[in-house]
């Protein structure tokens, strides 16, 4: 795991704690940037530690938005009249159901989203390159549009989470906590992982997966648990979110392909795919060139991120932390041979 490096971590950890305090009045956009910062950890996972470019790890935010939902309404209510209700049947939560409930459905969220992602690879880890993308893609669309039909939740309408019994401050200040630490344990254990002989194993996958087969790595087992912690994690940050809006819809909110699916990847390769601090790096400058372009050139935002994305993709696709390796090579612990370079 990587030693505690006091002139990294501080700054992020007293910005992460004050900024509620400092910046009350963008406390939901900072939580939302927390979610990001998940978001590209997770992708990582797949698309630069073991070079599985997932196009639907969505799949598991909207899984582990709708699992939570279910959990919530279910432990204090019949899912199919809460669903139904026009306000003929009260389902005020008190205190103390709003938190059990909140806490067992992030729980069931998360081992539920990492139990589908188990499930998914057993046949989708058959595909490679861009049918594994296509593949993931084509999973996550269906499941937005199958989830839109499913009366029992609400099917297109959507369905109200449960309500929070506090402030609209308290709910936010609650959330952003939770998001804000949900992303430091993402990033904590990611650096615990990729110390591990299972960071070694995924890497050799990306590397070269017949000669890791070779050497004896079962590459579909590890190929299927990196999915699975990717999920899980996913799963909790869907389960945080869906609380934090207070809405669970389908197509726009659970199963976002087109703004948070692709934004997950953008990210991680805007920072450097395959390095622990590109996906944090990638995150909160796009999520702030987001906001900025949202701000003020409405109406050419998708135009300025698409612009982002291509010049990304085409002219600097080894992302800031790939660059700056290449720049600066011994503040990484990279030993370059001088001699062999100048031939």
């Amino acid at each position: 795991m990587e030693s505690f490096n006091p002139k990294l971590h501080l700054p992020i950890l007293i910005f992460g704690i004050a900024a509620p305090f400092v910046i009350p009045g963008v406390t939901i956009q900072i939580a939302v940037l927390w979610v990001m910062v998940l978001f590209a950890l997770t992708w990582d996972i797949m698309g630069g530690q073991m070079g599985y470019n997932s196009l639907g790890n969505i799949l598991f935010f909207g899984s582990g938005m709708y699992i939570s939902a279910l959990v919530q309404i279910s432990m204090f209510a019949n899912v199919s009249e809460y669903t139904a209700s026009s306000g003929a049947v009260d389902f005020t939560y008190t205190s103390s159901e709003y938190f059990w409930g909140l806490g067992w459905g992030i729980l069931a969220a998360a081992v539920g989203s990492a139990l589908l992602a188990a499930s998914l690879g057993w046949t989708l880890f058959g595909l490679r390159g861009p049918y594994f993308a296509i593949g993931t893609l084509g999973i996550a669309l269906t499941a937005g549009e199958l989830m839109g039909t499913w009366e029992w939740v609400g099917a297109g309408g959507g369905l109200a989470m449960p309500v929070y019994p506090g402030s609209a401050d308290g709910k936010s200040f609650m959330f952003y906590f939770m998001c804000f630490f949900a992303a430091i344990g993402t990033y904590l254990f990611c650096s615990w992982l990729y110390s591990t002989r299972f960071g070694l194993a995924i890497n050799a996958i990306r590397d070269d997966e017949q000669k890791a087969e070779a050497m004896g790595i079962h590459t579909l087992r590890y190929k299927t648990i990196a999915w699975s912690v990717s999920a899980f994690f996913l799963g909790i940050s869907g389960a945080l979110f869906g609380n934090m809006t207070g809405f669970v819809e389908p197509l726009e909110v659970a199963f976002p392909v087109a703004t948070f699916g692709i934004f997950m990847v953008a990210m991680s390769l805007l920072g450097g795919k395959g390095t622990l601090w590109g996906p944090i790096l990638g995150a909160a400058l796009f999520h702030v060139l987001k906001e900025l372009t949202w701000t003020y050139f409405l109406g050419w935002q998708w135009v300025a991120l698409g612009v982002l994305i291509i010049v990304n993709v085409v002219f600097f696709q080894q992302g800031i932390m790939g660059w700056l390796m290449e720049k600066f090579p011994e503040r990484f612990g990279i030993i370059v041979d001088k001699k062999e370079t100048a031939k």
